[in-house]
């Protein structure tokens, strides 16, 4: 039996999708959900199981009779430390249930990312994985790389009417991957062999920047797209001018710069070796965007 954690979120649903196109029935596979009425629209057959990453024995009784268990990270948005404990509760209600096998959503790390503007996030998923390997249990870390749909998130969905991206990545690049692919990709670990106890890094093969970004778009729309990098001062002041929340200029800042201190750029070809082809590239996925 597999269970899939975070089942009605982007990430889970997607994993349960591969999970049934790489032939899995349905009955081998069983979701953890924290509202069960969300999960109504998954195949008929997977076992739905009520648990939350804050109730402990709600989760060792979901875990019960499961051999592998991905675990996706939770999306907890209060303090890191919140998350992180999330993810170590789960882990140890798995030990206790009987669990065999964790595959767990992480992300990728750099040497040197101790000093990054995303530290505190990326040593919530350290201090994951360190209990993960601790616990005794098999395990297989994805470390994944950040996701290709942000990309619109930080130009915002407007450039083709404000001809510009306002972003303070600097020259910054980063090994964009869609969620989509990560999710097939943790599928592909479920159900094959030769994972137990081994860290993966999961990102393109290639890292690009805003310039790349603005320049494409371009392309596509046939308008000059200007890409500005402004200091975090006048982004600020910026953003605060045309009433952005304060939480979101927080988000947009800390991701512009980590993007510039070159924090999410490791390039690697492991994805490319699961999904058996190329990952999407952030040129296929801006024409996609646009030309849907």
């Amino acid at each position: 039996m597999i269970l899939v954690t975070g089942a009605t979120g982007p990430f889970g649903s997607k994993a349960v999708e591969h999970l049934l196109k790489k032939g899995v029935e349905s009955s081998a596979i069983a979701v953890l959900v924290r509202d069960s009425n969300k999960a109504k629209d998954l195949e008929k057959g997977i076992a739905i199981r009520k648990g939350d990453y804050t109730d402990h024995s709600s989760m060792v009784k979901a875990f019960t009779g499961v051999d592998k268990l991905l675990l996706v990270s939770s999306n907890n948005r209060e303090a890191i430390e919140n998350r992180t404990q999330q993810h170590k509760n789960a882990i140890n209600a798995a030990k206790e249930a009987g669990v065999k096998h964790i595959v767990y959503t992480s992300f990728v790390r750099k040497p040197g990312s101790e000093e990054s503007a995303i530290a505190d996030f990326q040593n919530s998923h350290l201090e994951t994985e360190k209990h993960l390997v601790n616990s005794g249990l098999d395990y297989t870390i994805l470390q994944n790389g950040i996701y290709a749909e942000m990309i619109m998130a930080f130009s915002g969905d407007k450039v083709a009417g404000t001809k510009s991206i306002l972003f303070p990545a600097g020259e910054g690049k980063a090994s964009w991957v869609l969620r989509e692919e990560l999710a097939e990709a943790a599928a592909h670990v479920l159900i094959t062999e030769g994972h137990k106890n081994k860290i993966y890094t999961l990102t393109n093969s290639e890292a690009v920047g805003f310039e790349f970004v603005a320049q494409h778009i371009s392309d596509i729309l046939g308008k000059e797209i200007e890409y500005k990098s402004p200091g975090i001062n006048e982004f600020n002041a910026i953003l605060q001018k045309a009433n952005v929340p304060e939480m979101y200029i927080n988000m947009l800042t800390m991701w512009g710069t980590a993007l510039k201190q070159q924090a999410m750029d490791k390039e690697d070809d492991t994805l490319a070796g699961f999904l058996r082809r190329e990952p999407t590239s952030v040129r296929q996925y801006l024409e996609n965007y646009f030309r849907k």
